[in-house]
């Protein structure tokens, strides 16, 4: 069954079967240097105030990195790969860490997920990254060692127009895509993805048959010349002259043999219904001309950042299976799945299955244990909040959760509204975490704050609890009061209960908050 994963793809593809895909598209982060967020908007259709983590394109080379990079060698040596890329490997991290400590962080996390991806390859199997100039060379270099230099293919340059930004250097109009091959023998259909015929010489093919046929007279052959067609087939030739004519026909024609520059693909405007408000999103028509090029109907496409789920999509209209990770959990909850539910009129459980996220308390305590901060994210979307980046921090909020007042009780101010979350996984959780969150309640504009807490307190934890957050009033809109300090348990939580607000924005009871259409 096809499958959607919440997770770092570089866990999960661990846990997956070798020799089990036969195409990878992945389009990662790009070394920017650039914050990426998901834009989610109300049903005003304005932009929240924060902005939801997709991913952090900034890189810094902090301990986890660096064991990452010891770590590298082992791997490489693991996958049977030569030892010589290995000592060039050591050598130029070497050289990085005191030039350019941020690419070798980039570096390091691309590699390590490479070295995966090999091994998931089947013999038949290609691999597409697709990326930028900021970085593409740095890339490549790798990927040579990894899967060799001898099963190099493309660099494909996708060339898109928009306005150029820069005064200060030509605009930068362009996406690398770097093809490689697992081996020798691979799969690539080239008569699935040839260009059309431009209408010029289209409009050559001047003469029409008495079956309807548009031909044109193309060259002189020789009495008894084995001339055949696209279709091979004996060309009709006219017969009055010594010399014979060709006919050549429009509909054998099967387009133009595409080049390694991409210039016939749009980027996706804003109008377009296609767009998904994701700001990495892909054209389908890009995905889909190279799942056709470089797989069969019934093969296995995986993306590791799936994002938006383009590849998905993509695969699914061309009758491939298909696998998608996304480290991201709006990307797995709010936008994949509601474009394979919405769009696609997909259903889980049948058409496809959902991994990684807590189904139940074990589970949630199983993500606290393995990453607290991807704990706190799933937490604070489960409750239809929007998580606080994590770069920039909050003030020690984990997240937010956004309510449009009614018109007429806002005096024509703003009615968007907001409640800060804290999200605490462990089993002590004291009187003073209460306390702490009020105090940020009294600075934040927030107008109330919400507690998840992993267990169910005690009675007499849960009656202090409840005098302390009581302490900070009620707010009251049209006439009915909420409490401005609430909490939840994760048990709550997934029984379905939510924060008591004046209907928060986003609510999954209601309409999608993507705008999908």
């Amino acid at each position: 069954m096809n499958r959607l994963y919440y997770g770092d793809c570089f866990t999960i593809m661990q846990e997956m079967p070798l020799a089990s895909v036969d195409l990878i598209y992945l389009d990662p982060p790009f070394n920017s240097k650039k914050d990426y967020h998901a834009i989610y908007k109300d049903e005003t259709g304005r932009t929240l105030p924060d902005q939801i983590e997709a991913f952090c394109d900034q890189w810094t080379l902090d301990d986890e990195r660096e064991r990452a990079i010891r770590n590298i060698p082992i791997l490489l040596r693991k996958s049977g790969i030569d030892d010589s890329v290995t000592q060039f490997w050591k050598t130029w991290m070497d050289a990085l860490r005191h030039t350019q400590p941020g690419l070798l962080a980039y570096l390091s996390y691309m590699v390590e997920r490479l070295i995966w991806m090999k091994g998931l390859l089947r013999p038949t199997g290609s691999i597409y990254l697709h990326c930028d100039p900021t970085a593409s060379h740095y890339i490549k270099i790798m990927m040579d060692g990894i899967f060799g230099h001898k099963n190099f293919r493309n660099e494909i340059v996708w060339c898109y127009k928009s306005r150029p930004q820069s005064k200060k250097h030509f605009g930068k109009k362009h996406d690398c895509l770097l093809f490689y091959s697992k081996g020798k023998s691979y799969v690539f259909n080239y008569k699935d993805v040839k260009r059309p015929l431009s209408e010029s010489t289209k409009s050559k093919y001047k003469h029409v048959d008495s079956d309807g046929r548009k031909f044109r007279l193309q060259g002189r052959g020789i009495i008894g010349s084995p001339i055949r067609s696209a279709k091979d087939v004996p060309l009709r030739w006219e017969t009055d002259s010594p010399d014979l004519t060709v006919r050549d026909y429009l509909d054998e024609k099967m387009g133009v043999n595409l080049e390694d520059w991409w210039t016939d693909i749009g980027i996706i405007n804003q109008n377009s219904n296609e767009r998904l408000g994701y700001n990495t999103q892909k054209p389908l028509e890009l995905l889909e001309r190279i799942i056709k090029a470089s797989t069969n109907e019934g093969d296995t496409v995986l993306d590791p950042f799936c994002g938006c789920a383009t590849t998905i999509a993509a695969a699914h209209s061309l009758n491939r299976k298909w696998i998608g990770i996304d480290i991201a959990i709006h990307a797995i909850k709010r936008v994949a799945k509601i474009r394979l539910q919405d769009r696609l009129r997909l259903i889980e459980g049948i058409d496809f299955e959902i991994h990684g996220w807590p189904q139940n308390i074990e589970g949630a305590e199983d993500l606290w244990t393995r990453d607290p901060y991807q704990f706190q994210k799933w937490a604070v979307e489960h409750v239809d909040g929007f998580v606080t980046n994590r770069k920039t921090g909050d003030g020690g909020i984990d997240g937010r959760l956004y309510f449009a007042l009614p018109q007429e009780s806002t005096h024509k101010r703003d009615p968007l509204r907001s409640m800060v979350i804290e999200v605490k996984g462990g089993h002590n959780v004291g009187i003073s975490t209460v306390r702490d969150l009020r105090g940020v309640l009294a600075r934040d504009d927030a107008e109330m704050a919400g507690l998840i807490v992993m267990h169910d307190l005690g009675d007499r934890q849960k009656a202090s609890f409840g005098r302390e957050m009581a302490s900070a009033g009620d707010m009251e809109v049209m006439g009915r009061q909420y409490p401005r300090m609430q909490m939840l348990t994760i048990q709550e939580i997934m029984e379905g209960k939510r924060f008591n607000t004046p209907g928060a924005v986003g609510r999954s009871s209601g309409q999608s908050i993507i705008p999908l259409d």
